[in-house]
């Protein structure tokens, strides 16, 4: 087996693009595809080959990787691939799809010959840039030789949670982490549309808390990205972040588990997104604690 791999990238949004950037840059022969093209023919600059399909996209690639908005999308782009999918192929699941999807997504890559990988990945923007994402992977440790490389260029760390992708322990994980991550994002929000409510300097807040236990650097960073009105671009858009509350929830319910700060997650990402925040910085969800159409932050 050759380190350097042709590798088939579909899906070329925030994540999606920097991952087939860093890619190319280690080296390896990179074909992706967008289904708005416009977004993915920048990469062409970086040696990546922009195809105008699915199908064209994965042919003669040895790993897909998919990177898209959640698992129906996923299952859409990957029966499109599907005549020219070689048996053998490793293919790297990277969406945040929820454990329903996953098992479907497995039953299609068994059907296809395809050697499946649950690979979510922790981070944002910035990290994705960096080739220093948080891998999660779960799948078959005999094939990992064929992905590692991937891996490699994409993530900083690679932490392996099973040998079985279609049990969707990365998933699992994470959903877990982002629950806190939203949970969190929402609270920064809200602390700082209460202290403009109470006429309280936000400052004072920070001072207040500065050093110990419940100062963070997320807090300050996502604070920063309101108060600076610093929202686009997005390091991670408000739209898919409801998208992932909803999956949380649905994971929560389904094994017996009330998630109740999930679920208002779920619901102030959606009422930011209905007043014109989609597609701004998660961080955005801050305006769903005003009327619609309030915008000074």
């Amino acid at each position: 087996m050759t380190d350097k791999l042709t590798v088939s990238v579909l899906g070329t949004g925030i994540m999606g693009a920097a991952m087939a950037r860093n890619l190319a840059r280690a080296g390896h022969t990179v074909r992706a595809w967008n289904r708005s093209r416009d977004k993915a023919e920048p990469l062409a600059a970086d040696g990546v080959y922009v195809a105008d399909t699915p199908a064209e996209a994965v042919q003669g690639a040895g790993v897909v990787l998919t990177i898209l908005y959640d698992g129906a999308a996923v299952m859409e782009v990957m029966r499109q691939a599907a005549p020219s999918l070689r048996p053998g192929t490793a293919w790297v699941q990277s969406t945040t799809a929820g454990i329903e999807a996953v098992s479907e997504l497995a039953d299609f890559a068994r059907e296809n010959e395809l050697v499946y990988y649950d690979a979510p990945v922790l981070g944002t923007r910035q990290p994705a840039e960096a080739g220093q994402l948080l891998v999660l992977a779960a799948g078959p440790s005999g094939d990992r030789d064929a992905v590692a490389p991937v891996f490699d260029a994409v993530g900083a760390r690679t932490v392996w949670t099973g040998e079985d992708g279609a049990a969707g322990s990365a998933t699992r994980l994470k959903l877990v982490a982002n629950s806190w991550v939203l949970a969190v994002t929402n609270a920064v929000g809200e602390v700082l549309a209460l202290s403009k409510a109470l006429g309280v300097d936000p400052q004072s807040f920070f001072d207040a808390i500065a050093g110990g236990p419940l100062d963070m650097g997320y807090l300050r960073a996502k604070a920063g990205l309101i108060l600076n009105d610093q929202l686009t671009p997005a390091a991670f858009a408000v739209s898919t972040a409801a998208k992932d509350a909803r999956l949380i929830v649905e994971a929560g319910e389904q094994n017996g588990v009330r998630l109740d700060v999930a679920a208002a997650s779920a619901e102030r990402f959606a009422r930011a997104a209905a007043q014109g925040h989609a597609d701004e910085d998660m961080a955005a969800a801050y305006f769903a604690s005003f009327d619609e159409g309030y915008e000074e932050a």
